[in-house]
Order: C-alpha cells, then sequence, then structure tokens
C-alpha cells in the first residue's frame, strides 16, 4: 500500500515524510518524481504471536510513503503536473499547515480543488478523445464500450465542474473498471493531518474543519523527529516538561492505515509470523493473492482463526476443539485480526 503525502509549500509535509519513515527528505527527489520511504506498522497482536511461536522471522505489515511536490496557490496551472506523481497512490495524506494559518477549513477547501481541477484536466482529455474515436469505424462491440465510457466520463466532469467528488455519482465496479486507469485523485481515500507545533497541540481542531474532514488528526511530527535525535535521558526529560508520556507516530501510523481502508491477516509458525495487508471487505482469494499471486489463482480453501479467539485458548489444537478453527471458502469476507493458512491446489 502507497499513501501519498501531499499539501501546499510550507505545509511541514516533507517533515511528516520523515517522522513517519526516518527518511531525511531530499527536495531533489521530491521535485523530481516525489520521494518514496516506508514504516512497519506497529502491530501488538503480531508482537504476541511471534512470541508464542518464536519463529526465525518477524514480519511486520508496511506502508510505502511517497513525499510530493508541494502545490503552489499562485501557481494552478502547473499543478496538476505536481500532483501527477499521485496517481500511483492507494491512497492520499493531506497535511495542512496548522502552524502559520488558522483558516485550516479553507486551506482544506482549497486543496481538495486543486486535486478537482486536476481530475477534470484528465477527464475533459478523456473525453475529446473519445468524441473522436467513435467518429471513425469501430466494431460494435467496442463502439459500446466507448460510449458507455463517454457517457460515464460527462457525468464525471458534471460532477467535477460542481465542485464535487465523483464518489458521490455511485459508480458500479463495472463503471470503475472503465476509469480505473484514469487513478482519479478524488476517488482516493483520504486522512487529513494538522501539522502543528506543541504549543497548539492540546487545541481542539475547529468545527468547521472537522465538518469537512470528521477523521482529521493533528500531530507535531517537528517536535518528534528532534526527540528522536536526543539521548533517552534527554528525551525523557523533555517529555516530562511538556506533559507528553509516548510518542505519537505509532498511534497516528496505525490510524493512516485504517483511514485507507485496509485490515492485516496473519500466518504463522516456526518460519516466521508475518502480516499482511489488505483492502477490507477481500475475500480469502484477494488476502491468498497478497502473499503469492500463485496461491489467488490457485486457492482452494482456508484455514481461519481469529486472533481474539487464538489468544483465548492458546494453541492450534485448542481452537480445533473449541470449535473455533474454521475451514473458508474462496467467498469468505476476511476479517481484521483472522490468522489464515491458505490451502492451494498443485
Amino acid at each position: 500500500m502507497k499513501v501519498g503525502i501531499v499539501g501546499y509549500a510550507g505545509s511541514g509535509k516533507s517533515t511528516v515524510f520523515e517522522w513517519l519513515t526516518g527518511v531525511r527528505p531530499d527536495p531533489a527527489k521530491v521535485l523530481r518524481d516525489g520521494q518514496l520511504g516506508d514504516a512497519e506498522l506497529p502491530d501488538s497482536r503480531l508482537d504476541w504471536l511471534s512470541k508464542k511461536f518464536n519463529p526465525r522471522k518477524h514480519t511486520p505489515a508496511r506502508i510505502n510513503f511517497l513525499d510530493t511536490p508541494g502545490l503552489m496557490p499562485s501557481e494552478r496551472q502547473h499543478n496538476p503536473r505536481r500532483l501527477g506523481v499521485l496517481r500511483t497512490a492507494n491512497g492520499l495524506l493531506i497535511v495542512l499547515n496548522g502552524y502559520s494559518e488558522s483558516d485550516l477549513a479553507g486551506q482544506l477547501r482549497r486543496f481538495r480543488e486543486e486535486l478537482v481541477f486536476a481530475d477534470l484536466e484528465i477527464v475533459t482529455n478523456r473525453i475529446s478523445r473519445l468524441e473522436d474515436q467513435i467518429k471513425k469505424s469501430r466494431p460494435a462491440k467496442e463502439k459500446e464500450l466507448q460510449q458507455a465510457e463517454l457517457a460515464l466520463c460527462r457525468r464525471i466532469a458534471a460532477t467535477l465542474e460542481a465542485g464535487q467528488s465523483p464518489s458521490t455519482l455511485g459508480i458500479s465496479a463495472e463503471e470503475e473498471q472503465l476509469i480505473r486507469s484514469f487513478q482519479l485523485l478524488t476517488l482516493k481515500p483520504e486522512l487529513v493531518l494538522v501539522n502543528c507545533g506543541d504549543d497548539q497541540f492540546s487545541k481542539p481542531l475547529p468545527a468547521d474543519l472537522l465538518a469537512l474532514a470528521p477523521t482529521a488528526i493533528k500531530a507535531a511530527p517537528r517536535l518528534e523527529v528532534e526527540l528522536r535525535q536526543m539521548s533517552a535521558e534527554e528525551q525523557q526529560e523533555f517529555m516530562q516538561g511538556m506533559g507528553l508520556d509516548h510518542f505519537q507516530r505509532d498511534e497516528v501510523l496505525r490510524t493512516i492505515f485504517q483511514a485507507m481502508g485496509q485490515i492485516v491477516f496473519f500466518t504463522v509458525g516456526e518460519d516466521e509470523c508475518r502480516a499482511w495487508a489488505m483492502p477490507k471487505g477481500g475475500d480469502a482469494v484477494v488476502g491468498a493473492s497478497q502473499i503469492h499471486t500463485d496461491l489467488g489463482r490457485t486457492f482452494v480453501r482456508a484455514e481461519v482463526v481469529s486472533f481474539a479467539d487464538f489468544q483465548r485458548v492458546g494453541s492450534m489444537k485448542e481452537a480445533r476443539s473449541h470449535g473455533v478453527y474454521r475451514l473458508e471458502s474462496k467467498n469468505y469476507v476476511v476479517q481484521d485480526g483472522d490468522i489464515m493458512h491458505i490451502l492451494a491446489s498443485g
């Protein structure tokens, strides 16, 4: 899973990138293609499983982050190009400047307008190409698909011109296939993070911002980056002085993961205990494909026990005897925290 870190220039998004990944920002990389870094997803359940099985490998799920060029309010015509590197991201972490700007809701509205503007450019260009292609002689089935795509693109363009996200259109799975290659930014899941100083951290987020982004969170990443560079003794002294009892980074990583519509399932054993990320609502075949595409293709069934049940009974043998170790078909919807063993043919 790749999350694009986005915001206006000066929002502190590169500081957020360093805070989450531990990778020092490289402005040249960010401006050219964006800069990649990743972070392990903290999960106490995986830690417990590794203590139980004592495997040779302990492998948490990871989140890939992409730091991107900051948008310039005065250069809107160039912002779609700056946003272009985000097309391959699975979701967006929108960083708002909570240091020097007081109108956070206004800042978020303007940024979402940039996303709409960038997507509208993509869609209107596609409409022009489709209109030209439909005029030419084509096989009936191909022309039918083009006409369906054109009708959908016109609906999306009208919605974007009204300043709304196409997510309000109730696009079907079949229609989503038609526009998947567009990788529209306004259809990606998002989380809003207000980047603020430690002096503002205790203040609640304004109501007008929460009306636009109910799940918005705030953080003081620069403070934590600086604290992590100190010795343990200095860290403790500073944190006590500021009334802090823990670092916020781990809980923010978990919040980002959930906001992107992801869950984890586990595979366990003496060789490895591993957490696998997958989209929420995905079935057992989708889960198997995260491990290896061949497992998804040759899937037969999955042996499943929830982490909560396994922790309660203490072993696979007890899970079977208590009836909480189940055989599931390919249509089984994987739940967060499932422990799975995939059985495949061949």
